[in-house]
């Protein structure tokens, strides 16, 4: 793309016998929301922390604004903000006051409280600004953590996991605040362990055991699934999931909580050997529906072939 704003390119980084990231590869453009998909262990983080200069890769590379990852970092930290998965800002100092801090840090004293108030407004701080950061509710805290990674005027942000923990409705603000920065021309990387979450972004990338199995828009991705995905409502769920799962007319099976989705060639006939095997198996057939596959379906999908 002609507007890349970060190249990565075969990057690697290894702890002992664990590929952390494997060998990934990705360009991101300029005022993208691009995030990274995938469970616990799969190297988001490590992927994150290696762009924003925190570990060092060891192996390929990466440019960010045309700057090379490792011999120009300190070029890069000017220009882009990091907010971590915990929240590291000062419990004892008010809401001003950790914002005034951050600024001196990136040496913006002098022109910092214009833009600071600005900030206030954007993230609907104002009324807060007098409160200290330990009293303010979990999802005030993320706002406050990304006013602070916003005071220098980065061109790129990184989030890792920005919404973990925050009630619906702060979540739902928060959304709201990425949106109008990525309308603003910033770039916007982000991990996040929520699919709903993904669904909002220009692009996915789904992460597993450190690689990177697919990265495109959302309607893409789920466009890679193949054949039509039935909802399954039917008691017991986990006995229903062992019998068909073990069906050959069936090419996938998954659970989610009370529902089963699985993955059949065709609708018709799929209908018709979900129902035949349920009842042959004794158990009670509750509702039966096609659905149109979600992120999670693929990335389930994804997972299981390369596991055969």
């Amino acid at each position: 793309m002609d507007d890349t704003v970060i190249s990565i390119k075969e990057l690697t980084k290894r702890f002992k016998d664990i590929d952390a990231v494997n060998g990934i590869s990705l360009d991101i453009g300029k005022a993208e929301m691009f995030a990274f998909v995938g469970p616990d262990g799969a190297g988001k983080t490590t992927l994150l922390r290696m762009l924003c200069g925190i570990i060092e890769p060891a192996g390929g590379g990466a440019s960010i604004l045309g700057l090379d990852l490792v011999s120009q970092i300190g070029e890069i930290r000017k220009h882009i903000g990091y907010l971590s998965q915990k929240f590291s800002l000062y419990g004892d100092l008010s809401v001003d006051e950790n914002i005034e801090f951050f600024a001196e840090i990136h040496g913006q004293t002098e022109e910092f409280e214009q833009r600071r108030e600005r900030l206030l407004d954007f993230t609907r701080l104002t009324e807060a600004r007098g409160r200290l950061a330990d009293k303010l509710s979990g999802g005030m805290k993320q706002k406050l953590a990304l006013t602070c990674t916003l005071i220098h005027s980065p061109e790129i942000i990184f989030l890792d996991e920005p919404t973990t923990g925050v009630d619906p409705v702060s979540r739902r603000e928060f959304w709201i605040i990425l949106s109008n920065l990525v309308r603003s021309g910033i770039t916007v990387v982000m991990t996040t362990p929520y699919l709903d979450e993904a669904e909002r972004c220009t692009r996915v990338g789904l992460m597993n055991e450190g690689k990177l199995m697919a990265a495109s828009s959302p309607a893409a991705i789920k466009a890679m699934m193949s054949g039509k995905v039935l909802e399954i409502i039917c008691s017991p769920a986990r006995q229903a999931y062992d019998v068909l799962r073990n069906h050959e007319g069936i090419r996938e099976v998954q659970i989610f909580g009370d529902r089963l989705n699985c993955v059949v060639a065709e609708e018709e006939s799929g209908r018709e050997t979900v129902s035949a095997v349920l009842r042959s198996a004794g158990l009670e057939l509750k509702s039966l529906r096609v659905v149109s596959p979600g992120l999670e379906n693929v990335f389930i999908s994804l997972i299981e072939k390369r596991g055969n």
